[in-house]
């Protein structure tokens, strides 16, 4: 099997690359690739509901990001552990309708030896927000890694 770098157990340094790492792939809207650093056999709950494997996390993304347009994502290191990391995330979205929302959540994450998830747990919280209040454009410019996501 590949190994998928930064590998357990992480220091500062390789935790925050691994968060950096899934910010840039979510922000890509690819479900094929998001999903290629989970396990074959991950587990996930996302908000009420539970997902196990690749092909159905390329599935449940497939649909989210239909339903959630201009998606664009922050992730912040908020502790980590051995094979364990915890993050804290915000992002962006507008709906079918042109109704703009800013979802804010945490996420405990699992690795395997080979740096693949193999569980994540999400819990999520939508504000409805006006165009104007929007704060999140796109993917991360560089200059910008490493900064805190303002609570409000």
């Amino acid at each position: 099997m590949t190994d998928r770098p930064p590998l357990p157990p992480f220091t500062d340094e390789t935790a925050r690359q691994k968060v950096q790492a899934a910010e840039d792939a979510w922000n890509t809207r690819d479900p094929e690739r998001v999903a290629g650093a989970y396990t074959v056999d991950s587990v996930w709950r996302n908000r009420d509901t539970f997902v196990t494997g690749r092909e159905a996390i390329v599935a449940f993304l497939t649909g989210k990001w239909e339903r959630e347009l201009d998606y664009a994502l922050r992730k912040s290191l908020w502790a980590f552990s051995g094979d364990r990391i915890a993050v804290r995330f915000q992002y962006e979205c507008r709906d079918a309708s042109g109704q703009w929302w800013r979802s804010y959540g945490n996420e405990l994450w699992e690795f395997d030896e080979h740096g693949f998830m193999r569980r994540r747990e999400a819990s999520i919280n939508d504000l409805r927000i006006a165009e104007s209040e929007r704060r999140i454009f796109g993917p991360r410019p560089e200059a910008e890694r490493g900064q805190e996501i303002d609570l409000r």
